[in-house]
């Protein structure tokens, strides 16, 4: 008998094997637990699926979990009540993991938590690109190892204040080049490849250090770019999801002004932000606030355009290094550094950053919004610390940000100081 046949032949076996089909039914009865469930004495298998009739077609038997027979009532009061009693880390791990538990709570969940210009927290990995609080910052502090060329974005206010109790948000590697220097962002730091799922972003400078770019990881939009057979039968083999294309996205600029006479005084810097309208500063004005981590196209229909109005072809993490369009950089929100005021007495430049600066450093800024005559904004709106960056110990600096900045973009905006900036100074 060919080896082929007899192949064929041992396969046709184990497919009709009683004990194979039990098996495979009692292995999927764990696997998606969402509907309710309905009780039966005839075996254990049975006794976690629910029979439903649906119209026009056969009956199906769905297995699901026994927290998703909760009435809805009592469900929202559960969480409610977590949601309330939790207002910091690491107490708000409850609140994920209620939303962990089955698409019916997930549901609930999101719809009970606010985002943090709402409330002022951080719940879900999206409330890292959503905008800040309105009217109190977000107290972080970012930790340098100068070893690895990593930094690492907590919440807290100090590490001696918050110690293992403080919530790593962000972290950063460092990775220099021929002609610029890359801090490539994630969400956690077990991947440093830009095709790690953790990947959310990145700052580029320029080879001088003077000008940055912030670049967010978004779906890519051409259709012609797909997988090809070779790598969906890689990818049915490891048994993960297959990897969507993505493009990074220009979504603000920094630049450092020039010092050529290497006058003595602080770094003056501009930022210019092209996903953030200025009207989000007037009154009754909104930033765009996110509600999950971009999977497809269908969130942002409209497609990246070069100068000659045709779609960039791009493959797998591509990167769109042109500026937005000028009707983009005319509405966009513009900041700039709030000008220190000499100190007589101790004779240096000094900001009032109310305590939570303590080492004087070249690296410390202040950022207000830079309105012109033109813009509808009130004084009192103009003279708000959006965010503010500062030193307190060795390799240990303190973030504050506020709406309408996120912390990608606050910490995205902090990680351009520790370049490098030899005409700057």
């Amino acid at each position: 008998m060919p080896l082929k046949t007899f192949i064929r032949e041992f396969g046709n076996i184990s497919n009709k094997s009683p004990a194979r089909k039990d098996n495979h039914r009692r292995g999927r009865s764990h696997i998606a637990p969402e509907a309710a469930s309905s009780s039966s004495s005839s075996s254990s298998s049975s006794s976690s699926s629910s029979t439903l009739s649906l119209a026009g077609s056969s009956t199906q038997i769905i297995e699901q979990g026994q927290w998703a027979n909760l009435p809805p009532e009592l469900l929202l009061d559960i969480i409610q009540r977590v949601e309330t009693k939790e207002k910091c880390w690491p107490g708000r791990r409850d609140v994920v993991a209620c939303a962990s538990v089955c698409k019916s709570w997930r549901e609930i969940t999101k719809e009970i938590v606010k985002t943090p210009e709402q409330c002022g927290f951080f719940t879900f990995p999206i409330s890292l690109k959503q905008p800040g609080p309105r009217d109190a910052p977000i107290q972080c502090f970012i930790r340098r190892e100068r070893e690895t060329s990593t930094y690492r974005l907590h919440l807290g206010l100090s590490p001696a204040l918050s110690g293992d109790l403080s919530k790593q948000l962000l972290l950063a590697k460092r990775v220099r080049r021929a002609t610029c220097t890359d801090f490539m962002i994630y969400l956690k730091g077990d991947d440093f490849s830009k095709s790690s799922n953790d990947y959310i972003g990145k700052l580029r400078s320029n080879f001088l250090g003077s000008k940055f770019n912030i670049f967010e990881s978004q779906p890519q939009y051409d259709s012609t770019a797909q997988s090809t057979p070779r790598s969906r039968w890689k990818t049915y083999l490891k048994s993960v999801p297959p990897k969507v294309p993505t493009i990074s996205l220009n979504t603000a600029s920094i630049s450092y002004e020039l010092n050529v006479l290497r006058t003595k005084g602080p770094r003056r810097l501009k930022c210019i932000m092209y996903s953030i309208p200025v009207s989000s500063l007037e009154e009754g004005g909104t930033a765009r606030t996110p509600t999950a981590f971009a999977n497809c196209p269908d969130e942002d229909p409209s497609p990246p355009v070069d100068s000659k109005g045709k779609k960039p072809r791009m493959g797998f993490n591509s990167t769109v290094c042109g500026k937005p369009p000028k009707s983009v950089q005319s509405t966009a929100l513009a900041l700039k550094n709030k000008a220190p005021r000499w100190h007589e007495q101790l004779q240096c430049w000094c900001l009032n950053f109310k305590g939570r600066v303590t080492v004087a450093s070249v690296k410390n800024f202040q950022l207000v919004a830079a309105a012109e005559p033109g813009h509808n904004i009130a004084v009192a709106e103009q003279d708000k610390v959006i965010l503010q960056f500062g030193k307190i110990g060795k390799d240990i600096f303190t973030m504050d940000y506020r709406y309408p900045l996120s912390a990608f973009q606050a910490f995205a905006i902090c990680l351009s100081s520790f370049g490098t900036k030899p005409v700057c100074e």
